[in-house]
C-alpha cells in the first residue's frame, strides 16, 4: 500500500497540475522504482485528491514517456529512459547555439543580456547560496538567452524542453561545486556573447551543457542503484 501524503488545499483548477507535479517529483526521486504498479484509487489516497486530476495527471506523464496504463491492471512506472533525456539535451544545446549566433550578429545587446549580466556578473560574496532559488535562475538564464534573441518560436520549442526535464535538472545542485561553476561558466559564456566571439561562447555553451548533463547523469544511476538496494532491504 502507498502511503499517504498530507498537503494544503489547493484551487480546484490546479489540481491536476499540481498532481502532475508531485507525480513527476516521485519518479526522479525515485519513491517509485520502474516496474512499481499502482491503481489511480491508491494514487488518489497518497494525494488526497479525486480521480478526475490524477488521471490527468497520469495521462500527461504517460505522453512524456513515464509511465504506461496496463489493460485492466492499473498504472506501471516505464524504465528510465536516458537516450531520451540525451536527446532533449541534444535539441537544448542546438536552439541555445542558435540564440547565440544570432544575439552575436545583432549591432547592439538586447536588454535581456543587460539583466543576465546584473545577476550572473558579480563577486563571489553577492552569489546567491539558496539552491532551490539558484536552480531557477540558472534555468531562466538559458531559456532568456534563447528568449533574447528573438525568435518567439524557438522560445516556445525550448520552453517546452526545459518543462520536460526540469525535475532531473535539479539534480544537479545537489553538489555544493556546481554554485561556483554555475556562476562562473555563466559569466563566461556572457561576455563572449557580449563581445560578439561567436565561437567561443558556443564551444562554452556546449561545454556547459554536456558537464551539466553528464554530472546528472551520474547523480541519476547513483540515486537509482540506492533506491533499488534500499527497497531490497525493506522486502
Amino acid at each position: 500500500m502507498i502511503p499517504k501524503l498530507k498537503f494544503a488545499k489547493v484551487l480546484p483548477d490546479s489540481l491536476a497540475s499540481q498532481a502532475y507535479t508531485r507525480l513527476k517529483a516521485d519518479i526522479f526521486d525515485f519513491h517509485f522504482l520502474p516496474g512499481d504498479r499502482f491503481s489511480e484509487n491508491e494514487m488518489s489516497e497518497r494525494l488526497q485528491m479525486s480521480r478526475t486530476p490524477v488521471r490527468e495527471a497520469l495521462f500527461r506523464l504517460q505522453r512524456e514517456g513515464y509511465v504506461e496504463v496496463l489493460h485492466k491492471s492499473g498504472w506501471q512506472i516505464r524504465p528510465f529512459d536516458f537516450q531520451m533525456f540525451e536527446q532533449l539535451y541534444d535539441v537544448r544545446s542546438v536552439l541555445e547555439c542558435a540564440a547565440v549566433e544570432q544575439l552575436c550578429a545583432m549591432p547592439e545587446a538586447p536588454p535581456l543580456l543587460q539583466q543576465l549580466a546584473e545577476l550572473w556578473f558579480v563577486p563571489e560574496q553577492e552569489r546567491i547560496t539558496d539552491v532551490p532559488t539558484l536552480s531557477v535562475h540558472d534555468e531562466r538564464f538559458h531559456e532568456q538567452l534563447v528568449e533574447a534573441s528573438g525568435n518567439a518560436e524557438m522560445a516556445r520549442i525550448h520552453h517546452d524542453i526545459t518543462e520536460r526535464i526540469r525535475v532531473i535538472r535539479r539534480l544537479e545542485f545537489t553538489k555544493e561545486m556546481r554554485i561556483e561553476v554555475t556562476y562562473t561558466e555563466h559569466a563566461q559564456i556572457l561576455r563572449a556573447i557580449i563581445e560578439k566571439r561567436t565561437c567561443q561562447a558556443k564551444d562554452l555553451l556546449r561545454a556547459h551543457i554536456a558537464l551539466s548533463q553528464s554530472e546528472v547523469k551520474k547523480i541519476t544511476i547513483q540515486m537509482l542503484h540506492q533506491a533499488r538496494l534500499a527497497a531490497q532491504l525493506s522486502a
